[in-house]
């Protein structure tokens, strides 16, 4: 038998939204049974609360974000992936901005800081989603699938396919949440420069930093470009290793990547309110479609 979990104690972490550019408090604290997780934007009057929920979804462009009203809160997918993936039910995040600190890309901080507050086991009984028959989405001609199907656990895997010589097809897989930490924690999120490039033209990554996103070049780019980076990130002599990778970022995993996909498609999934038992095979994940599929696994059961 399986009981709902929440935190010891109340625990903060600080630092920049990744879009927005703004510096950001975020505190997790203990919740009783049956709350979920729950963000209250402190900073807004009446302190206003969002429910982490797939239906309150509102945007998916550059992550994925909540709204309930005057409560809105973005780029919560490395959140939920820390929670989902350390098995906490309930907690409410109190949040002074519209958008969640980026970190260092990935769910490592927030795992870390989590596993300091303590997880502490609750009364009550643990309540899973269950896939009791195969249900399958896609989006053709994005070529993008996805699969549930039945199984007494939780399996999950995702296949990627960026069609470059520095990142091409990659493959994740997680064969029990359990094994979240150490195996998906710590993978960062990435970008290509040429989008980076795009998103810096149009002011969208004012938090971005070489040290909370792998870079991948697929072109050497021209010094001045290397020189406009250098200047955006205050970092001094940015270079392209041998690898193809921005500056001298080392990969935690040769499938980073891939890992990071399957990171996000975790936290995503735990939109629906409950964790899942079944197996899910995802192609081409991203947070659109991670929400299309989760509402219709929701419609089904």
């Amino acid at each position: 038998m399986t009981y709902t979990h929440t935190i010891k104690t109340s625990v903060s972490l600080s630092g920049k939204g990744l879009h927005t550019g703004k510096f950001v408090n975020l505190t997790f604290h203990p919740a009783d049974e049956n709350t979920g997780i729950l963000f209250r934007r402190i900073d807004l009057p009446g302190q206003p609360e969002v429910l982490a929920h797939a239906e309150l979804v509102f945007d998916t462009s550059r992550g994925t974000g909540i709204k309930n009203g005057p409560a809105e809160v973005r780029t919560i997918e490395h959140l939920m992936a820390a929670l989902a993936g350390l098995q906490i039910d309930n907690v409410i995040v109190d949040v002074d901005a519209d958008e969640v600190p980026i970190l260092d890309g990935s769910s490592r901080l927030i795992v870390e800081a989590l596993q300091k507050a303590g997880i502490v086991e609750q009364k009550q009984e643990r309540r899973f989603f269950v896939i009791d028959h195969p249900v399958e989405f896609a989006i053709p001609e994005k070529n993008i699938f996805f699969k549930a199907e039945p199984f007494d656990g939780f399996e999950i895997k995702v296949d990627v396919d960026y069609g470059t010589s520095i990142l091409a097809s990659q493959s994740a897989e997680l064969k029990d949440v359990s094994r979240f930490y150490p195996e998906i924690y710590n993978c960062r999120t990435f970008v290509f420069l040429h989008e980076l490039q795009f998103l810096i033209a149009n002011n969208l990554v004012k938090g971005g930093d070489v040290d909370n996103a792998i870079v991948f070049v697929t072109q050497m780019p021209e010094q001045k470009v290397l020189d406009q980076l250098s200047a955006f990130f205050n970092r001094q002599n940015l270079k392209v290793t041998e690898n193809g990778v921005l500056d001298n970022v080392e990969l935690h995993h040769a499938n980073e990547p891939a890992r990071h996909k399957l990171l996000d498609l975790i936290g995503d999934l735990y939109l629906m309110g409950k964790p899942i038992k079944g197996r899910i095979y995802a192609s081409h994940p991203g947070h659109f479609a991670n929400n299309e599929f989760a509402k219709k696994l929701l419609s089904e059961f």
